[in-house]
Formats: structure tokens, sequence, C-alpha cells
């Protein structure tokens, strides 16, 4: 498996509130993978992840679908946090 970069790295929450970088489809894979649930959203993004590194789809598609997969866990740390205000952003569920 070719670890194909994202143009913009994803930030998510995990744990209780910590920030995390995924900057490949496999980060996102693995991620998506490790993530408790069976959502369909969370389906899509790991079959997304896969056809990027398959080769069928390129990978900021496989990006877009991660992100929705994100944000509605409601995990995603949108494009407008940067590192100094993401504690200061804590998602809902933490």
């Amino acid at each position: 498996m070719l670890a194909k970069s994202f143009e913009k790295p994803i930030h998510v929450w995990v744990g209780l509130g910590f920030p995390r970088q995924l900057n490949t489809v496999v980060d996102a894979y693995h991620f998506a993978v490790d993530w408790c649930g069976n959502s369909p959203e969370q389906k899509a993004a790991i079959r997304a992840c896969k056809a990027a590194l398959a080769g069928d789809i390129d990978a900021e598609t496989a990006r877009g679908v991660f992100a929705a997969f994100a944000r509605k866990k409601d995990i995603l740390i949108e494009d407008g946090a940067t590192p100094l205000t993401m504690g200061k952003t804590q998602p809902k569920h933490a």
C-alpha cells in the first residue's frame, strides 16, 4: 500500500478531546477502521479509502468522504481552526 498524501491534512478529535492530524489515505483508513461503530458514513469512509489505495479514486475524493464521516460524528476540526485554538473549540461530545 502506498501512502497517498492529502493536499491538506484532516484534523479530528480523539480520546478526551485531543486533536489528531491525518496526512494520508492510510491514516484515514486506519482511523475509520479503528473507530467504534458501524455507521453508513463510517463504511463509506472505509470503502473510499480502500478505493483510493487501489487507485480507483483519487486521494482528495477519499478525503472528502472521510471528512463527511468525521463531520457526522462531530469529530472533524474544521479548516478554520488552528493548533492554537483547537483546544478551545472542544467537540460537543467531549
